[in-house]
C-alpha cells in the first residue's frame, strides 16, 4: 500500500512532502525520509532489498516507521490538496469549529458553522449542513450563548428540511446504484420477464415525490435512475433523453463540474454512447468536441481519477466516431501496437 502511494506521487507532491517533513527535525521524521527515498527508488516492493538500503532503520522498526510514513504522506497531501476540493475545505472548516468549541470559544465556533452552512448550501453539500447543524445544536443545548434569538426553532426547522432532502437523495441514489448494479451483473434485459422485473423494481423504489424535486443531487440521481432503466431495456431514445438531462444539469450549474467531476465525466460518456447507439452523427460530434475540450481543462487533469476516466472515455468515443464515419484505418492509429 505504501509503495503504491509513493509511486503514485507527482514530482511536486514528493518535493512538498520533504519540505513538510523537514519542518520538524525529530529523529523519527528523518528516518521516514530515508524510508521514503528507499521505497521511491525500488522498481518493485521487496522488503529484503529495502532493508539493505536502509542504514538507520532495522527490521523491528520497519513496520512502525512505514505506518508513520504513510500517515505523514497523507497529511502532506491534505495540505496541498485542500483547496482542490470543496469537500476538503468544508471538512477543514468543521474541524476548526470543533477546535474552537473544545477551547470554549462557542461564539467563534458558531460563526464558522454559519459560514460552513452558507458554503455548503452554495455547492449543494447537504451532508455538511447536517454536520454543522449537529454541532450548533450541541453548543446551544449544552451552553448558554444568547447568540441569536429563536436559534433553537431555526435550527430545528433547518435540521428537518435538510434531513428530508437527504432522505430523498439517499433513496434516489440507492435506486440508481442498484439499477447500475443490475446491469453490471445481468447486462441488458434478455426477455420480457427481465424487462418486467426491472420496471416493477423501478416503480416500487422510486420515491413518489421525486418528480417534484428541484435540488441538484435529487435531479441527478433521478436522471441516472431513468438512464440505467432505459439502458437495461435497450430503450436508446429514452436513454439519450435522460443522459442529456444528466449533462444539462451540470451545464446549468457549471461549478458543480468541479464539485462532482466523476458524475459529469460519466454523464458525458453515457451521452456520447447514446448518440452512438442512435447513430446521431451530428450530436455525437458536438458532444465529442465538448468532451475533448473538457479533457484539456484543469478539472479533468486535477487528479489521477479524472485523468484516467477522461482518457478512457475520450478514446473510446474517438473509436466510436471512426466507426460511425467508417474510417477504420484511422481508428487503428488510436490503438497501441
Amino acid at each position: 500500500i505504501l509503495y503504491q502511494l509513493i509511486h503514485s506521487l507527482e514530482k511536486a507532491e514528493k518535493r512538498n512532502f520533504k519540505l513538510y517533513i523537514k519542518r520538524s527535525s525529530a529523529n523519527q521524521d528523518l528516518k521516514i525520509i530515508e524510508l521514503f527515498d528507499a521505497i521511491d527508488k525500488l522498481s518493485s516492493y521487496d522488503e529484503v532489498v529495502l532493508l539493505k538500503k536502509l542504514k538507520s532503520i532495522k527490521k523491528p522498526q520497519l513496520a512502525n516507521t512505514k505506518v508513520h510514513l504513510y500517515k505523514q504522506l497523507l497529511a502532506s497531501l491534505r495540505v496541498i490538496k485542500s483547496t482542490e476540493s470543496i469537500d476538503m475545505q468544508l471538512h477543514e472548516q468543521l474541524d476548526y469549529a470543533r477546535i474552537l468549541y473544545n477551547k470554549g470559544l462557542y461564539l467563534q465556533s458558531l460563526k464558522i458553522l454559519e459560514r460552513v452552512k452558507e458554503l455548503a448550501i452554495s455547492f449543494n453539500q447537504e451532508s455538511f449542513i447536517i454536520q454543522a447543524i449537529s454541532l450548533e445544536k450541541k453548543i446551544e443545548t449544552l451552553h448558554i450563548t444568547r447568540s441569536i434569538e429563536n436559534r433553537a426553532e431555526r435550527l430545528s426547522a433547518e435540521a428537518n428540511e435538510v434531513n428530508e432532502k437527504r432522505r430523498i437523495i439517499t433513496r434516489l441514489s440507492n435506486l440508481a446504484l442498484r439499477l447500475y448494479s443490475w446491469y453490471i451483473k445481468n447486462g441488458h434485459a434478455r426477455n420480457e420477464k427481465d424487462e418486467t422485473g426491472v420496471i416493477e423494481y423501478f416503480k416500487a423504489h422510486l420515491p413518489p415525490e421525486s418528480e417534484f424535486q428541484t435540488g441538484f443531487y435529487e435531479r441527478m440521481y433521478l436522471y441516472q435512475s431513468y438512464c440505467w432503466l432505459a439502458f437495461i431495456r435497450q430503450d436508446f431514445l429514452m436513454y439519450y433523453r435522460y443522459t442529456q438531462k444528466w449533462v444539462d444539469l451540470f451545464e446549468a450549474q457549471p461549478f458543480m463540474i468541479e464539485v462532482e467531476p466523476g458524475h459529469y465525466i460519466k454523464g458525458m460518456h453515457n451521452l456520447m454512447n447514446a448518440h452512438f447507439d442512435l447513430r446521431n452523427y451530428r450530436k455525437f460530434a458536438l458532444a465529442l468536441k465538448a468532451f475533448e475540450n473538457f479533457s484539456n481543462s484543469a478539472v479533468a487533469n486535477q487528479h489521477d481519477n479524472n485523468r484516467i476516466q477522461t482518457f478512457v472515455y475520450l478514446n473510446s468515443a474517438k473509436l466510436n466516431h471512426h466507426i460511425i464515419l467508417g474510417t477504420f484505418k484511422d481508428a487503428l492509429l488510436l490503438v497501441p501496437h
